[in-house]
């Protein structure tokens, strides 16, 4: 795109296609496994990635994106069974089912010395900068694997184990927001990853209240079990300030709500944008921001131990994250059909996988 200085992927690559390949797979590198893949996910990224602006042509995603002459294999959400295991893998054996992280990171920059390693200066983001899961069989290093073979004895489980991923990512959000017992949470959209925040806000972190603001009709229902209150987004704006809220979790990456919203937020309230857009967030109520002790964090990510700590309640029957899942595709073909029909899945679903 000319004219722009760092450009985002959103402003370097159009005209996406998408093809269902066979490649060779050769010798499982060293410190890999090799797994064959049972359900994958199918994530917003994912399907920013493929959708574009009709205008431009270019691609409507702002996370980190490389794709070189080969392609990129798209994909970082999953469950699958171990096949072969690379040299000098440990702990994890030929038959073991394994979930992923989808962030590799180096351990060596200062973020990372500091434990912070969603913020890792050198990450490789799986599916967006190193091919990623949705295929048949893939090749990962193991320092992304955990074992969860206890959990595929039931559908449920293998369902639940294939959404740790963004779910973890749900949870990061809401430990950086600092919710407490008893505090009211505000979240802006009803996808995966927004549902699970509802989901974690009402079981795990024991909010007062759970309001959800969502424009697709079908979203907006299938939130309900989890929300006190459910609102399209004029419906909610026009509604009168019945209570102030806590915490605000952007997870639909219309940032102009932001903005909006501020003045429903209390004095030391918090914002955490998870969503990504590529669009500017801009405020007007900075003085409402500056009175209030306002603070707007970002989060990325879901490193640091959340996915043990997710995969730790799931197993404890606390948070079913199993019930997240609206369908369920066959295939890399059916997949395919699914990532080139991007607004119909989310006008009809939440969280889709594809059984491979």
């Amino acid at each position: 795109m000319a004219g722009v200085e760092c450009p985002g992927p959103h402003q370097v690559y159009r005209r996406p296609r998408l093809t269902v390949e066979e490649r060779p797979l050769g010798s499982v590198p060293a410190g890999h496994v090799r797994v064959e893949m049972e359900l994958v996910g199918i994530c917003g990224t994912d399907l920013h990635a493929v959708q574009c602006d009709p205008a431009t042509g270019y691609i409507l995603g702002s996370t980190p994106l490389e794709i070189g002459p080969e392609g990129r294999v798209l994909g970082h959400e999953g469950i699958g069974r171990v096949r072969e295991v690379g040299a000098g893998v440990a702990g994890i054996c030929c038959g073991d089912w394994v979930v992923f992280e989808s962030l590799g990171t180096c351990k060596r920059c200062e973020p990372c010395r500091k434990g912070r390693f969603n913020q890792c200066v050198s990450a490789v983001l799986v599916g967006m900068q190193r091919d990623g899961l949705f295929a048949e069989v893939v090749d990962l290093p193991v320092q992304l694997v955990h074992d969860v073979s206890d959990l595929v004895a039931s559908d449920s489980g293998r369902r639940a184990a294939a959404c740790i991923e963004p779910a973890a990512c749900s949870l990061v959000a809401l430990c950086l927001s600092r919710l407490k017992p008893a505090e009211d949470i505000l979240i802006f959209g009803a996808g995966p990853i927004g549902l699970f925040a509802a989901m974690l806000s009402r079981l795990a972190f024991g909010a007062a209240s759970v309001q959800v603001v969502e424009p697709l009709r079908f979203r907006r229902e299938f939130a309900r079990r989890w929300a006190d209150r459910v609102y399209d987004v004029e419906e909610f704006f026009a509604e009168p300030v019945w209570r102030r809220t806590d915490v605000l979790i952007e997870a639909s990456g219309q940032l102009e709500n932001v903005d909006r919203a501020l003045l429903r937020l209390g004095p030391n309230g918090r914002v955490v944008l998870l969503g990504r857009s590529g669009r500017p967030l801009t405020l007007q109520r900075v003085d409402h921001v500056i009175t209030n002790n306002l603070a707007i964090i970002g989060s990325r990510g879901h490193l640091g131990g959340a996915v043990g700590d997710l995969l730790g309640l799931y197993r404890d029957k606390r948070l079913p994250l199993h019930e997240a899942v609206t369908g369920v595709v066959r295939g890399l073909g059916g997949l395919k059909v699914a990532l080139e029909e991007a607004a119909a899945l989310a006008a009809e679903h939440c969280k889709v996988l594809a059984q491979l």
